[in-house]
């Protein structure tokens, strides 16, 4: 049986204000069932002010990051990841915004840890919320499935097991910047399969492997990302909303 203490680091920097170091050691957060609903079915459809990102039709809406067109594979419904094709972000950039996507890491079960069904979800392409097949599979707290990756693991594991359809439902405040200086810092509310795993959690700055981060100045709107780690993960029925204007009357 895999000990955490083999699939972590202790050779990283403490992240700022704990006692913990990057990738290192702390406390699992424990494992909840999440409902069985939707896991193998037809998504349902966005809501009717959604920006629809990906249909289960073509790559249209994205690019690689690199350039050029996204080289990932659309089929069945779904995108997947073609390894060592690059990661693949929208064509439109966003800010504040709702973020709606499902994912699936591959049935067959290959590797452990951070080999098995990694992929990751940047918001603004710079902000990490790790997929992962964290289903009985022990890795670093930090960057297990839903994880804030490098910063803050998730409250709770919400995995379903591997081949099941898994939701993302992102609530994403951007960070504020006035020339170089930061004046708010990014929040982020997550719920994995239904199941809150962040609250209005704030972020230390982009997200990064194996050391500390801190915020410098972006754009006020980015591209998400998805990413290619090599595994054969699947996405579906992605769709943002951002703020329409509307303040309920106040």
């Amino acid at each position: 049986m895999t000990e955490l203490s083999d699939v972590c680091y202790d050779d990283t920097p403490l992240i700022p204000g704990t006692d913990y170091r990057v990738h290192g050691p702390r406390p699992v957060p424990p494992v909840v069932t999440p409902p069985q609903t939707n896991c193998r079915q037809e998504p349902d459809s966005p809501p009717s002010d959604a920006i629809v990102l990906f249909d289960g039709g073509d790559l249209s809406e994205w690019k690689n990051v690199k350039g050029g067109e996204a080289a990932w594979k659309a089929e069945n419904g779904c995108m997947e990841v073609v390894p060592k094709t690059g990661d693949i972000q929208s064509k439109k950039n966003f800010g504040d915004c709702q973020l709606h996507l499902e994912w699936a890491a591959p049935e067959e079960v290959k590797g452990k840890s951070q080999g098995r069904g990694n992929s990751g979800v940047f918001l603004m392409g710079l902000y990490e919320i790790q997929v992962l097949d964290c289903f009985e599979n022990p890795t670093y707290p930090d960057g297990q499935t839903a994880a804030i990756y490098g910063q803050c693991p998730p409250l709770v594991n919400a995995c379903r097991r591997p081949g099941e359809w898994q939701t993302y439902d992102i609530l994403w405040e951007a960070p504020r910047f006035e020339g170089d200086k930061l004046q708010r810092p990014a929040y982020v509310t997550v719920l994995h399969n239904g199941i809150m795993v962040h609250h209005h959690k704030k972020l230390m700055g982009p997200t990064e492997h194996k050391k500390t981060t801190s915020y410098r100045p972006h754009p006020a709107e980015g591209p998400l990302q998805l990413q290619d780690h090599g595994d054969l993960v699947r996405y579906r029925n992605i769709w943002v909303r951002t703020h329409t204007g509307y303040d309920g009357g106040n």
